[in-house]
C-alpha cells in the first residue's frame, strides 16, 4: 500500500462526501478508491468513513484523521509546488467560475488586470449560474451569491447583493402608482428564467418582518436579465433583478428603484476556496485582486437606489 496515495483517496472521499466524485477529482475508478480506503483502515486497525447506500460519514477517529492527513498531503504539495517554482512566482493554471453575469460584470475586470500582472499565469474562467463543484470541476477560486452551506471550503466576504424592481422613469410617471408589492399585479412587469412556469416576486413587510409572495402575470418574459433589463429602460414595465445588475441604469437615470422598503434581506457575495495550507501564489494573488476589487463595488447593504448610488 502506498500510504500518501491511500490518504489522498481518503482526503478526496471525506471533502467529497461520496466516493464516486473522489475518484473523479483522483482520476481513479470507484473500485481503486474504496480498496485504498480499505487499505488505510486496515492499516491503522480502525474505521475511518461510515458508508451506507445513502450518505457517508466520518467516524471519530476519521474526523482527527482528516486533520492530520490534510496537513502532511498539504506538506507534501507544498513541497512540490516550491519546487515547480508555484510559490516561488506566480504561474500555471487558475480555474474560476462566477454566475453569468456578476462574471461579466465584475469578475472579468479582475481576471483582466490579474493577467496583465502576472504574465506566467493562464486562467481558465466559467461563467455559470450553477454553483460549480470545487472538486470535481477543480475549480480554484468560486464567486458565489447566496448563504453558504457548512463545508470543509473557506470563504472571504466581498460583498452584499439584493433584489430590486425597477423601471424607465417614463413608465413610471405614466403607469399606476407603486406603493405596495400587491400593485404589481395590475402593471406591466417584465420576467426573466420563468418562461415555463408562473413567476412570484418575493418581498418583506417592513412592519412585521413577515414574506410577501406576489404572483406575476408578465406582460414580457424574456429568458435572460439583460433582456429584462433593456426592456425596462426601454420603458415597457417593471422588472426584479439584482442590485448589481442595475447599478449603472440608476446611477445613469435610465431606471428608478420602486419598494425599497419592502426588499428582501441582501445575501452575502463570498470568494470560497478549498483552504489548504500553503496556497499556491497563483491563488493567493488573485484572492487578493479579486477582494480588494470587488468589496468597493458590491459593498454595504445593497437596499434601494441609495446603496447603488454609492456603488462601483
Amino acid at each position: 500500500m502506498d500510504l500518501l496515495d491511500a490518504m489522498s483517496a481518503f482526503v478526496a472521499t471525506a471533502e467529497a462526501r461520496s466516493l464516486s466524485a473522489a475518484g473523479k477529482r483522483l482520476g481513479l475508478s470507484l473500485p481503486t478508491i474504496s480498496r485504498k480506503l480499505s487499505e488505510l483502515e486496515a492499516h491503522l486497525g480502525t474505521p475511518l468513513l461510515v458508508r451506507s447506500t445513502r450518505k457517508l460519514a466520518l467516524t471519530p477517529v476519521g474526523t482527527a484523521y482528516l486533520s492530520a492527513a490534510r496537513g502532511i498531503l498539504d506538506d507534501v504539495l507544498a513541497a512540490g509546488r516550491t519546487a515547480a517554482g508555484e510559490h516561488a512566482a506566480v504561474r500555471g493554471e487558475l480555474v474560476v467560475s462566477a454566475p453569468i453575469m456578476l462574471g461579466r460584470m465584475h469578475v472579468l475586470p479582475v481576471v483582466h488586470e490579474y493577467l496583465a500582472a502576472f504574465p506566467d499565469v493562464r486562467v481558465r474562467l466559467m461563467l455559470t449560474d450553477r454553483n460549480a463543484d470545487l472538486i470535481d470541476d477543480g475549480v480554484d477560486v468560486a464567486v458565489r451569491i447566496g448563504v453558504l452551506a457548512d463545508s470543509a471550503l473557506l470563504a472571504v466576504r466581498v460583498g452584499m447583493v439584493g433584489r430590486v424592481v425597477c423601471g424607465s422613469p417614463g413608465y413610471l410617471a405614466r403607469a399606476d402608482k407603486v406603493r405596495t408589492p400587491g400593485d404589481l399585479q395590475r402593471i406591466g412587469c417584465i420576467t426573466f428564467d420563468c418562461l415555463d412556469r408562473p413567476s412570484v416576486w418575493s418581498f418583506v413587510s417592513p412592519g412585521s418582518g413577515m414574506s410577501i409572495d406576489v404572483p406575476i402575470c408578465p406582460r414580457l418574459s424574456v429568458n435572460t436579465a439583460e433582456a429584462a433589463i433593456d426592456a425596462a429602460v426601454a420603458g415597457v414595465g417593471l422588472t426584479q433583478v439584482a442590485s448589481y445588475q442595475v447599478a449603472l441604469a440608476v446611477r445613469a437615470g435610465a431606471l428608478r428603484v420602486v419598494l425599497k422598503e419592502f426588499e428582501a434581506a441582501p445575501l452575502p457575495v463570498n470568494l470560497l476556496h478549498a483552504g489548504h495550507a500553503n496556497l499556491p501564489l497563483k491563488t493567493r494573488a488573485f484572492l487578493d485582486l479579486a477582494a480588494a476589487t470587488l468589496r468597493p463595488a458590491l459593498s454595504g447593504p445593497a437596499k434601494g437606489s441609495s446603496e447603488l448610488n454609492r456603488s462601483d
